[in-house]
C-alpha cells in the first residue's frame, strides 16, 4: 500500500483530498497534545527513515515556518520521498490576497472570506487565524512567512523538485513537486500532462 505523510495536518478527521483514498494516511504534527502519529517538527523530518513515503501532504503548514526554514523543511520532504514521490504544498496565495484587498479597499481587519471555521480576516490570512492562535495559547500556528505562485516555485527549485505542477485559486496556491520523474500512475490520479 502506498503512504501519505500528513505534515501539519492537526487531526485525520480533516479529510485529505480524494486522490488519496488509497493510500496508507499517517500523520505527523509538531504538537504532542494532538493525534498524531509522528510527534516532530517538519523542520527536524531527516531523523525519520529516508524513502520512505510515496506522498507528502502539506496543506496550510509551510507558511508556519520562517523564510529561512522553508528550505529545511522541503529538503526534509525530499529525505522522505521515495524516487519518484511528490510532495502536494498547498499555501495562501499573498499575491492574490493583495489584490483582491486593495480592488475592495479592504482594511486589514475586514473579512477576506466565509470559510467552514469562520469569517476570515485579512490579518488572519498573513498572520495566522488569531481565533486559533488564541484559544490554543500556541505561536505555532503563526504564520511566519507567505508565498506568491513565484516564490513557491522558486522554493521548491532551489530544493531539488525536479517537475513541478501548479495552480492557484480561492486564495491558494496548490503545487506537486516531485522528485524525480512522475509515473502513469500518479499523471492519472491528478490528471497531469504528460512532459
Amino acid at each position: 500500500m502506498k503512504k501519505v505523510l500528513n505534515v501539519g495536518g492537526s487531526s485525520k478527521a480533516i479529510p485529505l483530498p480524494p486522490q488519496y483514498a488509497e493510500f496508507e494516511h499517517l500523520l505527523l504534527d509538531i504538537d504532542p497534545k494532538g493525534p498524531a502519529d509522528i510527534v516532530c517538527d517538519a523542520r527536524d523530518l531527516t531523523i525519520l527513515e529516508a524513502g520512505q513515503f510515496d506522498a507528502v501532504y502539506c496543506s496550510h503548514n509551510l507558511e508556519h515556518y520562517y523564510r529561512h526554514d522553508v528550505a529545511r523543511v522541503l529538503a526534509g520532504f525530499l529525505h522522505v520521498l521515495k524516487d519518484g514521490g511528490f510532495a502536494q504544498i498547498r499555501v495562501p496565495d499573498i499575491n492574490e490576497v493583495m489584490r483582491v484587498t486593495i480592488e475592495r479597499g479592504l482594511d486589514i481587519e475586514d473579512v477576506l472570506y466565509e470559510s467552514p471555521a469562520g469569517p476570515i480576516m485579512v490579518l488572519d490570512v498573513l498572520y495566522g487565524y488569531g481565533v486559533e492562535i488564541e484559544r490554543s495559547g500556541q505561536d505555532f500556528f503563526a504564520h511566519k512567512t507567505g508565498f506568491t505562485q513565484k516564490s513557491l516555485l522558486k522554493a521548491l527549485e532551489r530544493a531539488g523538485f525536479s517537475r513541478i505542477h501548479d495552480k492557484v485559486g480561492n486564495f491558494e496556491i496548490n503545487a506537486l513537486a516531485f522528485k524525480g520523474a512522475p509515473n502513469q500512475d500518479t499523471r492519472a490520479l491528478f490528471n497531469l500532462p504528460n512532459d
